[in-house]
């Protein structure tokens, strides 16, 4: 697993959102900067807090000019569901194949409660307007994702 870094260039991606909508990094891109998450599985304990955070900052991203876009393996239904029932304002890509996470570098070995299994690793990049990542959120807990997101982006 070689995870992107500063500097390099973002893989450029079209993925089915919760609606059904093809939605294209590189399109995205001309809005500004976007935050590209990775989470496990979506409607769990830790994902859910981590989406939340996102939703109740959204006012403040879309400030900042910041598109959010979460990617995982979830097909596009369950996404639907845990969209709707979040009621979440951004939006939720299936990487069902996982190649998108796997171009990232996201995805891989896991260790949980003595199974080692393959899955997504929970990092998040911010994909500036060139295509470059910017930086590389890969300390955090999910319930403080959104403020570790925010200060690095208000510079604090």
């Amino acid at each position: 697993m070689k995870t992107l870094t500063t500097g390099d260039k973002a893989p450029l991606f079209e993925l089915k959102d919760q609606d059904d909508q093809l939605i294209s990094l590189e399109k995205s891109l001309k809005q500004g900067p976007v935050l590209v998450y990775f989470y496990p599985k979506a409607s769990t304990p830790g994902c859910t807090v981590q989406a939340c955070g996102l939703r109740d900052s959204k006012d403040e991203l879309t400030e900042l000019n910041v598109t959010v876009l979460g990617i995982s393996p979830d097909p596009v239904a369950k996404l639907s569901r845990f969209s709707q029932k979040q009621e979440l304002n951004f939006s939720l890509l299936s990487d069902e194949d996982h190649a998108i996470a796997d171009a990232f570098g996201v995805w891989g070995e896991k260790k949980f409660m003595g199974k080692v299994y393959d899955g997504i690793h929970r990092l998040s990049f911010l994909i500036g307007q060139d295509g470059k990542v910017s930086h590389v959120f890969n300390k955090f807990k999910t319930k403080e994702h959104h403020d570790v997101v925010l200060n690095h982006l208000k510079g604090e």
